[in-house]
């Protein structure tokens, strides 16, 4: 028998890093305030899959694989989740759980497209959820016998769904107890999502495009549903005037009115997104009156990570979730706006998923040095991170002064295992994707790898990203947008990029600015390689991943086509220029570093032609260039992909930059 090769220091390190990891999520507190029901992923590399299973309290209550979307029945005796145990692969399927009273596990209903969004009727007869409607295609696993698709609208192919205009998300309703079969409450070519059921379980008000130009204006409305809306279309109407983004509904206890998140402004991304709040009116005709009550916090109330609709407390008060410089809160806000949002929780941490009931308020949140955990008020309920946690490393924050010396950055730096402070270590700056994102106050593994791999690691959130103030979103904006015209991409983004790392190259001795490396993916790849083509002096080596490497192509070919004049202003076709000014493709002939790229082929986000424009051009011009392409993946392999491959993704990277810097 031939022994197994030895496996390589940064290997390990992956391995270390993903295998087993467990987290908790989708906190759901019961009625009555006594139990929390939450969810456990668990890595298993072995399986190269995510294992999940719903837990309630401190003991898991499901058995399957794959568990997850805990909802509780409004008398909190049974437990509602979502699974996949059909017969056939890709099935989702939806259980009931007894909780107070023994019995088995009963099965509502098998979809073939996933199944989400769970949400009880308050009269506990009733679950309304989402699920893709198949095409009649997809009953035909060989491709030769399908009828050819034909495209009438943009955004019909998703990054990580593949095309969905052929199958569309609905929803549903289902007998809670089981006696009946689905009903799709909205038949047809629109999309649908996030139900949220009136007091008196008549109707749900959901987000929905069904208006003929959502394509193009790119409006999302409200929409009140009537629980017989497949038989009687005629009662389902429009809340809202298709002038705005509206989504993640949320019925207030009394009925009168519903709160969202979104915005008013469709001509402009990035926006910070506020909760806003729309009376039902029983006027059929679209209902204007929308109060933004979070506009004392100009905070985005959609975040990076955890975001759900704004949960009611009462009448008067609700909580939401909102960034704020590298933190994620959660916050109440009053229903008339008549106060400014009140900080919940404190503290460097983000708050990825929250619930409140009875009295008991229960948060997901993660630091830097531990992956999400269950909380109860401020307090732990849940260790199942404890033991990567205990081989995790915190980091620094620090701030440094933009160039032009109008405002400060949020900074981090992490030092290196091992830490020696008389020595120098060779240096990783990150850049984040987006641009609207931010980094901060949560687990990121990436950070993780590079420090137990040797490397100091820094980062920050230039302007353009999210957690500030709308401007600092909108400060790289194209110059031509007619909003709020900015510097456009690759200026003021570049400029405080370059001050994060003259910052912490100033401040900390032990950074060797002779040994830096530079990586980032998405909008972070588009700033690799335009960095590579202007600042490439500075670096030793780049990795440029998923990355936007010529914007007029990806006006074309990203799933989000024709969305990109929200943030650069005039479309491709009516001025081209504006999208060819900020390629870094065209001074290619510029890049002397070293470069590697890694994209994945079925990225429907920043399509896979991008990393081989850059890499054709290259290699033509007999430059240095690795090119990795991962088969099977979209563009969040480094965050969901499969585990196999983000150990394999982890390795490739570390060695590349170990072995330049």
């Amino acid at each position: 028998m031939t022994n197994a090769p030895e496996k390589s220091a940064h290997t390990k390190i992956a391995e270390r890093l993903i295998d087993g990891r467990s987290s908790a999520g989708q906190p759901a507190v019961s009625p009555d305030g006594s139990r929390v029901a939450f969810v456990v992923s668990t890595t298993n590399l072995a399986k190269n899959t995510n294992v999940s299973r719903v837990w309630i309290d401190d003991a898991p209550v499901s058995a399957g694989d794959h568990d997850g979307n805990p909802a509780w029945s409004p008398d909190g005796r049974f437990l509602a989740f979502t699974s996949r145990r059909g017969e056939k692969k890709g099935d989702s399927t939806l259980h009931v759980l007894p909780v107070t009273s023994p019995g088995e596990t009963r099965t509502l209903c098998t979809m073939p497209d996933g199944l989400g969004d769970l949400a009880w009727s308050p009269d506990g007869t009733t679950i309304a959820f989402t699920s893709r409607t198949q095409h009649e295609r997809y009953g035909k696993d060989d491709a030769s016998w399908q009828a050819p698709r034909k495209i009438e609208r943009f955004f019909s192919r998703l990054n990580g769904e593949d095309w969905i205009f052929d199958r569309p998300q609905h929803i549903y309703t289902v007998e809670a107890d089981g006696t009946g079969t689905p009903r799709n409450l909205t038949p047809g070519e629109f999309q649908h999502g996030a139900p949220a059921w009136l007091p008196d379980s008549s109707a749900v008000v959901a987000s929905a495009q069904r208006h003929d130009s959502w394509d193009r204006d790119l409006a999302n409305d409200l929409y009140m549903i009537p629980i017989d809306a497949d038989t009687n279309p005629a009662g389902l109407r429009c809340l809202t005037g298709h002038d705005g983004d509206y989504g993640y509904p949320s019925v207030s206890p009394d009925g009168t009115r519903v709160a969202f998140l979104g915005q008013g402004d469709l001509r402009t991304f990035p926006q910070n997104a506020k909760v806003g709040v729309l009376p039902l009116s029983a006027d059929a005709a679209p209902e204007p009156d929308v109060t933004w009550v979070s506009s004392a916090l100009d905070r985005t109330f959609i975040p990076t990570v955890g975001v759900r609709p704004p949960l009611w407390e009462n009448d008067s008060t609700m909580l939401a979730t909102a960034e704020d410089r590298g933190d994620t809160h959660l916050y109440r806000v009053t229903a008339d706006g008549t106060e400014a949002p009140t900080r919940v929780t404190d503290g460097a941490i983000t708050v990825h998923g929250f619930d409140s009931a009875g009295g008991t308020v229960a948060t997901t949140r993660s630091t830097v040095d531990h992956p999400p955990e269950v909380y109860v008020g401020d307090t732990p309920r849940t260790s199942v991170g404890n033991a990567l946690a205990a081989q995790l490393r915190p980091w620094e924050k620090f701030t440094t002064p933009t160039t032009d010396g109008t405002d400060e950055i949020d900074c981090w730096i992490m030092r290196p295992a091992d830490f020696d402070d008389s020595q120098s270590y060779p240096v990783l700056l990150n850049v984040h994707g987006g641009p609207f994102t931010q980094y901060g106050e949560y687990f990121f593994d990436e950070a993780q790898m590079q420090a137990a791999a040797g490397f100091v690691v820094v980062l920050g959130n230039p302007r353009g990203g999210s957690g500030r103030e709308t401007a600092w979103g909108q400060a790289i904006l194209g110059p031509k947008h007619p909003v709020a015209p900015g510097s456009g991409w690759g200026a003021l983004d570049v400029d405080d990029v370059v001050a994060i790392l003259d910052g912490a190259l100033t401040r900390y001795p032990f950074c060797d600015a002779d040994r830096v490396g530079m990586l980032g993916g998405s909008y972070g790849g588009f700033m690799a390689t335009w960095l590579a083509v202007h600042h490439g002096e500075r670096f030793r080596g780049i990795c440029s991943e998923r990355a936007v490497n010529n914007a007029l192509s990806e006006e074309w070919s990203s799933d989000i086509a024709t969305a990109f004049r929200t943030e650069h202003g005039p479309s491709h076709i009516d001025d081209p220029s504006v999208y060819e000014v900020i390629s870094p493709i065209h001074a290619v002939r510029n890049i002397e570093t070293p470069m590697l790229l890694i994209h994945s082929e079925e990225d429907w986000r920043c399509p896979i032609n991008q990393a081989e424009e850059l890499w054709i051009a290259l290699k033509l011009l007999d430059k240095e260039v690795d090119f990795y392409r991962f088969p099977g993946e979209n563009h969040e392999l480094s965050r969901s992909g499969s585990p196999v491959h983000r150990v394999q993704r982890a390795e490739i990277i570390l060695d590349w930059f170990a072995a330049r810097l």
